[in-house]
């Protein structure tokens, strides 16, 4: 059942990936190498999926909202997955977990497509430039 519009998943995207940025300084996790870069790279990767993604908040539109969200499915999995694979879950394990499983179920909740009035706006716009 999908039910989160796109504008909403993007603004969320931005703070989740900022909060995954700043996430080992702030739950004190940053002296965990492994730990401390995954979750920064994932960070970074979601901002950088949302400023290219073809949405009402994207900046550049050029990735389809269903890839993005693919990607975001996928990008749960490891980043939920990430302290056993790579072997720093004595040390830290709940920020990767719960930011996996909130990119995973924010991607199977996700309107697969923007908003018909995006849609329109976005369409003449490209029309006409």
């Amino acid at each position: 059942m999908r039910f989160i519009p796109t504008r909403f998943h993007g603004i969320l995207d931005y703070v989740v990936g900022l909060v995954l940025i700043i996430s080992p300084w702030l739950f004190g996790f940053s002296d965990v190498a492994y730990a401390t870069w995954i979750i920064v790279a994932a960070g970074i990767a979601a901002l950088l999926q949302t400023i290219f993604t073809d949405f009402e908040v994207g900046i550049i539109h050029k990735i389809p909202m269903q890839t993005h969200l693919m990607v975001d499915f996928g990008m749960g999995v490891i980043l939920a997955l990430s302290p056993w694979i790579f072997s720093f879950a004595e040390e830290v394990y709940m920020p990767h977990l719960i930011g996996g499983l909130f990119a995973i179920l924010a991607s199977l909740t996700t309107h697969r497509v923007p908003s018909e009035s995006y849609r329109r706006t976005h369409t003449q716009h490209d029309r006409v430039g």
